[in-house]
């Protein structure tokens, strides 16, 4: 019911928004609360989406088999599910600190209300890429106490860079969403006019990331992984460019299950290269 390499789309910005703020490693109890926050985060987050839509779920042709529609997890075991991952969440935000702890009612709201989105608001979208922006931001709180420029621009990279992607995963269902009176960019802007935002929303992550790679004093590697990024970008933007959906799963899931990652590993590269020459000198 929840896929587990999904989660390569947020856990890389959670990483490095502790990479970032820690300038290297964040202490490893630190780093593992940030994780078990991760996983009870987007097992709550997904399970709700999977409960409040079974029966929407169920008269769609592309979502009629998953596992709750098709009867093999039952609603009380997503429910249970759905409580344990409030929980771990709960637990995790509380030990890493006071403000991650003040922070997590409004943070559940975001990642529970996304689900309800399409039912009023074609900005679901939006809403999406801020339910993810909070993996970054959290991870960076949690290693600093604070919230830092840095990570503005970084979780507003996340936020613009899933919008952009969801409204091309949605104009699968841009009919079935319009026959049923739910909301999405698709359903109210029509195939061209939805890329197009979409196009403009990734702009906007590769400026913030920009940004954020300029405030951390980024050098060769963040600087290269940016512009890897943006290449990926603009192959999956070429992909959809004239609402073929034939090759969606390359455009959404191959190309931004990368993204984070190599965003990731430009910025690691850069603290491991600098502690060796330090520790060189």
């Amino acid at each position: 019911m929840i896929k587990f390499e999904h989660t390569v789309f947020a856990l890389p910005f959670a990483l490095l928004g502790a990479l970032g703020a820690a300038q290297g490693l964040p202490p490893l109890r630190t780093g593992l609360w940030i994780l078990a926050a991760m996983v009870g985060a987007r097992t709550a987050a997904m399970t709700f989406n999977r409960l409040v839509d079974v029966d929407l779920d169920a008269e769609n042709p592309r979502t009629a088999s998953r596992a709750l529609p098709a009867g093999r997890v039952s609603r009380l075991g997503a429910m249970l599910l759905l409580g344990a991952g409030v929980m771990l969440f709960g637990l995790s935000a509380g030990a890493l600190g006071p403000l991650t702890w003040a922070l997590s009612p409004l943070a559940l709201v975001i990642i529970l209300g996304y689900s309800l989105c399409k039912r009023f608001t074609a900005w679901a979208h939006v809403v999406l890429g801020l339910s993810l922006a909070g993996a970054p931001l959290g991870a960076w709180i949690a290693v600093a106490g604070r919230i830092e420029a840095p990570a503005l621009w970084l979780s507003g990279g996340v936020l613009a860079w899933t919008a952009g992607f969801d409204i091309i995963y949605s104009l699968q269902d841009e009919g079935f969403d319009r026959a049923r009176g739910l909301h999405s960019i698709p359903s109210k802007l029509g195939v061209q006019r939805s890329l197009l935002l979409s196009r403009f929303f990734h702009l906007v992550a590769l400026v913030c990331w920009a940004a954020f790679n300029h405030l951390m004093g980024g050098h060769l590697w963040p600087w290269a992984a940016w512009a890897t990024v943006a290449v990926m970008l603009g192959r999956e933007q070429w992909l959809v460019r004239s609402g073929d959906l034939t090759r969606i799963d390359q455009a959404f899931f191959t190309l931004n299950s990368l993204v984070g990652l190599v965003f990731f590993v430009g910025h690691a590269v850069e603290y491991m290269l600098a502690k060796t020459f330090q520790v060189g000198i």
